[in-house]
Protein backbone atom coordinates (compact mmCIF):
# COMPACT_ATOMS: atom_id res chain seq x y z
CA UNK A 1 0.00 0.00 0.00
CA UNK A 2 1.91 2.99 -1.07
CA UNK A 3 -0.11 6.70 0.55
CA UNK A 4 -3.16 5.10 0.70
CA UNK A 5 -3.24 3.14 -2.76
CA UNK A 6 -2.75 -0.61 -2.89
CA UNK A 7 0.44 -0.79 -5.75
CA UNK A 8 0.72 -4.55 -6.94
CA UNK A 9 4.50 -5.31 -7.85
CA UNK A 10 4.40 -6.76 -10.90
CA UNK A 11 3.23 -3.65 -12.26
CA UNK A 12 6.85 -1.37 -11.50
CA UNK A 13 9.76 -2.25 -13.14
CA UNK A 14 13.15 -1.17 -13.42
CA UNK A 15 13.61 0.49 -16.94
CA UNK A 16 15.58 -1.61 -19.31
CA UNK A 17 17.34 1.35 -19.88
CA UNK A 18 18.56 1.89 -16.74
CA UNK A 19 19.83 -1.61 -16.43
CA UNK A 20 21.20 -1.10 -19.72
CA UNK A 21 23.03 2.20 -18.61
CA UNK A 22 24.68 0.26 -15.62
CA UNK A 23 26.00 -2.13 -17.96
CA UNK A 24 27.39 0.48 -20.50
CA UNK A 25 29.05 2.50 -18.35
CA UNK A 26 30.27 -0.79 -15.89
CA UNK A 27 29.12 0.20 -12.53
CA UNK A 28 27.84 -2.55 -10.50
CA UNK A 29 24.46 -2.82 -8.90
CA UNK A 30 23.34 -0.88 -5.60
CA UNK A 31 21.28 -2.97 -3.02
CA UNK A 32 18.84 -0.06 -4.03
CA UNK A 33 18.22 2.22 -6.84
CA UNK A 34 15.66 5.15 -6.96
CA UNK A 35 13.59 5.87 -10.58
CA UNK A 36 12.87 9.40 -11.24
CA UNK A 37 9.85 9.96 -14.27
CA UNK A 38 9.78 13.21 -14.82
CA UNK A 39 6.39 12.97 -16.94
CA UNK A 40 5.12 11.31 -13.83
CA UNK A 41 6.41 13.46 -11.33
CA UNK A 42 7.04 9.99 -9.31
CA UNK A 43 10.37 8.47 -7.84
CA UNK A 44 10.39 4.70 -7.01
CA UNK A 45 12.25 2.56 -5.15
CA UNK A 46 13.59 -0.78 -5.74
CA UNK A 47 15.68 -3.38 -3.89
CA UNK A 48 18.02 -5.84 -5.32
CA UNK A 49 16.79 -9.13 -4.94
CA UNK A 50 19.41 -11.11 -7.03
CA UNK A 51 22.81 -10.23 -8.46
CA UNK A 52 24.07 -10.59 -11.04
CA UNK A 53 25.92 -7.95 -12.86
CA UNK A 54 24.44 -8.98 -16.44
CA UNK A 55 20.76 -8.83 -15.64
CA UNK A 56 19.98 -7.91 -11.69
CA UNK A 57 16.93 -8.10 -10.94
CA UNK A 58 15.19 -5.66 -8.73
CA UNK A 59 12.04 -5.78 -6.50
CA UNK A 60 9.40 -2.39 -6.53
CA UNK A 61 9.31 -1.35 -2.67
CA UNK A 62 7.69 2.05 -2.78
CA UNK A 63 6.56 5.05 -4.91
CA UNK A 64 6.90 8.65 -3.96
CA UNK A 65 5.12 12.16 -4.86
CA UNK A 66 8.24 14.28 -6.20
CA UNK A 67 8.08 17.43 -7.79
CA UNK A 68 10.97 18.38 -10.67
CA UNK A 69 11.88 21.41 -12.29
CA UNK A 70 9.75 23.90 -13.71
CA UNK A 71 12.12 24.20 -16.37
CA UNK A 72 11.88 21.10 -17.62
CA UNK A 73 15.08 18.36 -18.19
CA UNK A 74 18.55 19.09 -19.08
CA UNK A 75 22.15 19.01 -18.33
CA UNK A 76 23.21 22.18 -18.87
CA UNK A 77 25.12 24.05 -16.09
CA UNK A 78 22.99 27.06 -15.00
CA UNK A 79 20.19 25.69 -16.95
CA UNK A 80 17.54 25.57 -13.85
CA UNK A 81 16.57 22.20 -15.57
CA UNK A 82 16.55 18.44 -14.17
CA UNK A 83 19.30 16.42 -15.35
CA UNK A 84 18.74 12.93 -16.98
CA UNK A 85 20.97 10.04 -16.80
CA UNK A 86 22.17 7.98 -14.31
CA UNK A 87 23.63 9.21 -11.00
CA UNK A 88 24.08 7.91 -7.33
CA UNK A 89 24.21 9.65 -4.35
CA UNK A 90 27.35 11.49 -3.52
CA UNK A 91 27.04 12.50 0.05
CA UNK A 92 24.06 12.88 2.50
CA UNK A 93 23.66 16.19 4.13
CA UNK A 94 21.73 16.54 7.67
CA UNK A 95 21.71 13.39 9.68
CA UNK A 96 21.31 14.14 13.26
CA UNK A 97 19.27 17.47 12.45
CA UNK A 98 15.95 18.09 13.53
CA UNK A 99 12.50 17.86 10.84
CA UNK A 100 12.31 21.10 9.12
CA UNK A 101 16.08 22.37 9.81
CA UNK A 102 16.71 24.76 6.90
CA UNK A 103 19.99 24.35 4.48
CA UNK A 104 21.60 27.24 2.95
CA UNK A 105 24.49 25.97 1.06
CA UNK A 106 24.61 22.63 2.80
CA UNK A 107 24.40 23.69 6.41
CA UNK A 108 21.89 24.40 8.86
CA UNK A 109 21.27 28.31 9.42
CA UNK A 110 19.11 26.56 12.56
CA UNK A 111 15.69 28.14 11.15
CA UNK A 112 13.02 26.07 11.89
CA UNK A 113 10.71 24.65 8.25
CA UNK A 114 7.44 24.96 10.11
CA UNK A 115 5.33 24.76 6.67
CA UNK A 116 7.11 28.20 5.21
CA UNK A 117 7.05 28.14 1.42
CA UNK A 118 9.44 29.97 1.48
CA UNK A 119 12.28 27.46 2.94
CA UNK A 120 13.59 26.14 -0.10
CA UNK A 121 15.99 23.14 0.89
CA UNK A 122 14.80 21.34 4.21
CA UNK A 123 14.96 17.98 6.90
CA UNK A 124 17.74 16.49 4.09
CA UNK A 125 19.48 16.63 1.32
CA UNK A 126 20.69 13.75 -0.93
CA UNK A 127 23.43 15.31 -3.13
CA UNK A 128 23.51 13.76 -6.48
CA UNK A 129 26.24 12.80 -8.72
CA UNK A 130 26.30 11.91 -12.20
CA UNK A 131 28.04 9.07 -13.91
CA UNK A 132 27.83 9.22 -17.62
CA UNK A 133 30.99 11.54 -19.13
CA UNK A 134 30.30 14.22 -21.32
CA UNK A 135 26.40 13.73 -20.41
CA UNK A 136 25.50 14.21 -16.51
CA UNK A 137 29.28 14.66 -15.35
CA UNK A 138 32.36 16.69 -16.35
CA UNK A 139 32.20 20.14 -17.93
CA UNK A 140 29.77 22.06 -18.18
CA UNK A 141 27.18 19.16 -17.50
CA UNK A 142 28.29 17.97 -14.15
CA UNK A 143 25.07 17.41 -11.62
CA UNK A 144 27.86 17.35 -8.86
CA UNK A 145 28.82 20.60 -9.91
CA UNK A 146 25.41 21.81 -10.31
CA UNK A 147 24.21 21.46 -7.19
CA UNK A 148 21.55 19.15 -7.93
CA UNK A 149 19.75 17.47 -4.75
CA UNK A 150 16.74 15.24 -3.65
CA UNK A 151 15.70 17.28 -0.89
CA UNK A 152 12.33 18.26 1.04
CA UNK A 153 10.71 21.92 0.24
CA UNK A 154 8.84 24.02 1.91
CA UNK A 155 5.77 23.94 0.12
CA UNK A 156 4.75 20.51 0.10
CA UNK A 157 1.58 21.35 -1.83
CA UNK A 158 3.72 21.99 -5.45
CA UNK A 159 4.19 18.19 -5.20
CA UNK A 160 3.22 16.16 -7.92
CA UNK A 161 4.41 18.71 -10.52
CA UNK A 162 7.13 20.68 -11.79
CA UNK A 163 8.48 23.75 -9.56
CA UNK A 164 11.82 22.80 -8.49
CA UNK A 165 14.86 24.59 -10.22
CA UNK A 166 16.61 21.70 -10.97
CA UNK A 167 16.72 19.27 -8.04
CA UNK A 168 13.66 16.42 -6.73
CA UNK A 169 11.56 17.48 -4.10
CA UNK A 170 10.09 15.30 -1.46
CA UNK A 171 7.69 15.29 0.93
CA UNK A 172 9.50 15.00 4.81
CA UNK A 173 7.48 11.70 5.52
CA UNK A 174 9.03 10.72 2.72
CA UNK A 175 12.34 11.87 2.88
CA UNK A 176 13.79 10.91 6.45
CA UNK A 177 13.13 7.30 6.57
CA UNK A 178 14.59 7.44 2.68
CA UNK A 179 17.71 9.23 3.86
CA UNK A 180 18.22 6.79 6.94
CA UNK A 181 17.76 3.85 4.58
CA UNK A 182 19.59 4.51 1.41
CA UNK A 183 23.59 4.45 1.77
CA UNK A 184 25.58 7.13 -0.25
CA UNK A 185 26.49 5.11 -3.63
CA UNK A 186 22.71 4.23 -4.33
CA UNK A 187 22.42 4.79 -7.91
CA UNK A 188 19.03 7.27 -9.49
CA UNK A 189 18.17 6.96 -12.79
CA UNK A 190 16.17 10.15 -13.98
CA UNK A 191 14.06 9.92 -17.21
CA UNK A 192 11.47 11.66 -19.15
CA UNK A 193 9.12 8.49 -18.38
Amino acid sequence: MLNGILTPNFSRKIPGSALQSLRQHGITPTRFILTVSVAKQQMLLFELTRTSFARPQYEFRRSFLVSTSSYGTGQVMNSNQTPLGLHRIARKVGAGQPVGTVFRSREAVGLRWQGKADATIVHRILWLEGLAPGFNRGGKVDTFQRYIYIHGFGDEMTLGRPKSHGCIHMAAEDLMPLFDRLPVGTLVWIAER
